[in-house]
């Protein structure tokens, strides 16, 4: 099953010659999202032949115009193509206003529901859930309202082992075996260690965008598989960050390493910035784990341990 993330824009504020502003497109099995739409997103999704027709949802982490200006016009080209079915949006709340006055006075109605849900600034906040994920948000530190986000599969069942099961075994039973109960049939105890194989692992995926360095978050994010964590500046220009509110590659390997992920992604590289070769070398001083987002790149994460 996938967990796949798919990098389309990896730029901060402008875009830079093969660098555009920021999006993702997160693909878990059959639930697609897309974080952040950045001018140009809906070329890029074109260009890595990724169906926009097929995103559910949308996640908007702030609203400064490298994160939301290519989204009225993707909005509009699946208007255009007579979508039907629901999209929902996560965004901060003004979100809302700006795209009713672009909709309004350029007299478009869309085919579909735009259901608009807005983020919470306190906490980790559950924005959705399905049998299978759950994603939810958390506050960062930026010069505006800003938000994280966590996608996470939901505790996986255990594996049967058919020759080792009873014939005839009931499904509720076979149900309970999978949850990792115990079950009784014909009189005999039938022990689930003995006849299932432990789960695949759940894999998580924390995306952090624009944001000062902030240890609070590091309980949000604890041991998730893959982070990808801002880092618009080096160390040297550490000063620029602070004025800012954003990090350093240094500050970003420092949260990984604090919140013990498997692996870190940088990416929101500033455009004064021609080569970023230096920008994995000041992380991996820190936390080696460390790799740079690079458009068209697709991380997949693993279910095996």
């Amino acid at each position: 099953m996938s967990f796949d993330i798919h990098f389309l824009g990896t730029s901060a504020a402008i875009p830079y010659k093969e660098r555009k502003p920021s999006a993702q497109y997160i693909q878990v099995n059959k639930q697609r999202l897309l974080i952040d739409c950045g001018e140009g997103t809906q070329q890029q999704l074109n260009k890595y032949q990724i169906n926009a027709h097929k995103i559910e949802h949308i996640l908007i982490s702030h609203l400064h115009g490298d994160h939301i200006f290519g989204l009225p016009g993707l909005l509009s080209s699946l208007h255009l193509f007579k979508r039907t079915k629901p999209l929902h949006l996560y965004a901060p709340l003004g979100l809302k206003e700006m795209l009713r006055s672009i909709f309004r006075y350029s007299e478009t109605t869309l085919s579909f529901p735009l259901q608009f849900h807005a983020l919470q600034a306190e906490g980790q906040r559950l924005l959705f859930e399905n049998d299978e994920l759950e994603v939810s948000s958390f506050p960062l530190e930026h010069r505006i309202a800003c938000w994280g986000f966590l996608i996470k599969e939901k505790p996986k069942l255990r594996n049967l082992l058919p020759e080792k099961l009873p014939r005839g075994l009931p499904f509720p039973l076979l149900k309970a075996l999978k949850a990792g109960e115990d079950v009784r049939y014909e009189n005999e105890l039938v022990r689930f260690e003995e006849v299932t194989l432990p789960p695949k692992k759940s894999r998580s995926y924390a995306y952090c965008s624009d944001t000062r360095y902030l240890e609070d978050i590091v309980p949000y994010i604890q041991k998730v598989d893959v982070l990808y964590h801002e880092s618009t500046f080096l160390e040297k220009h550490l000063a620029r960050a602070r004025k800012t509110y954003h990090s350093t590659a240094r500050q970003a390997a420092g949260i990984a390493f604090r919140a013990q992920v498997q692996q870190l992604y940088l990416g929101h590289f500033s455009s004064r910035y021609k080569s970023l070769d230096v920008f994995l070398e000041e992380a991996q001083e820190v936390f080696l784990e460390t790799k740079l987002a690079k458009e068209g790149d697709i991380v997949s994460i693993s279910e095996d341990y």
